[in-house]
């Protein structure tokens, strides 16, 4: 059976940017490294999904923007509410500040 293209697309880009929950007690760093990774890229910069990184429209966001968007998905991005509890996604979103360099 042959997928159409469109939905071989989506279904790996969903595998590709959830790799299951990370640990309890894992940094903002391995946070990002585990579930955000593959879809923007080692340096935030983008690839499956959008430049998230210093310079980017994301950058101007509130922190409440990028919690949203982690935690209920957006476009093509997949939610993440069932992998992250709230200091888990706290740590995420400094995370991703402190490479945008905020």
């Amino acid at each position: 059976m042959r997928l159409p293209g469109a939905l071989l697309a989506a279904a790996l880009m969903l595998t590709a940017c959830s790799l299951g929950n990370p640990a309890e007690d894992a940094t903002g760093e391995e946070l990002y490294a585990q579930l955000c990774r593959n879809c923007h890229s080692a340096d935030l910069s983008g690839g499956i999904g959008p430049d998230i990184g210093p310079g980017s429209p994301s950058q101007n966001e509130p922190d409440e923007f990028l919690e949203f968007t982690i935690i209920n998905g957006r476009g093509r991005m997949p939610s993440f509410s069932s992998s992250l509890d709230e200091t888990q996604l706290e740590r995420l979103v400094g995370y991703i500040r402190e490479v945008q360099g905020g």
